[in-house]
């Protein structure tokens, strides 16, 4: 007899809080495919850019205030 949906999402759902979230980033990841190591060089270059940008002075600061003030807007 095959394991119906539900029948896994049963037994998932008596899983302790942390086993849930193991199972649930483990499923969420298998939706993603193969990882693009291109990305994670993308990434490193803009992350770089970004710290340069800090250290010349040209970025855009803004407080942690501030950023968790927006948040609260959006999700009002």
């Amino acid at each position: 007899m095959t394991t119906t949906v539900e029948d896994l999402s049963r037994q998932a759902r008596s899983l302790s809080t942390i086993d849930r979230a193991r199972l649930a980033e483990a499923f969420l990841a298998s939706l993603d495919g193969e990882p693009d190591e291109d990305v994670g060089h993308a990434w490193d270059l803009e992350i770089q850019g970004r710290l340069q940008q800090v250290k010349d002075g040209t970025a855009t600061l803004v407080s942690a205030d501030d950023v968790h003030s927006q948040a609260r807007q959006f999700y009002k």
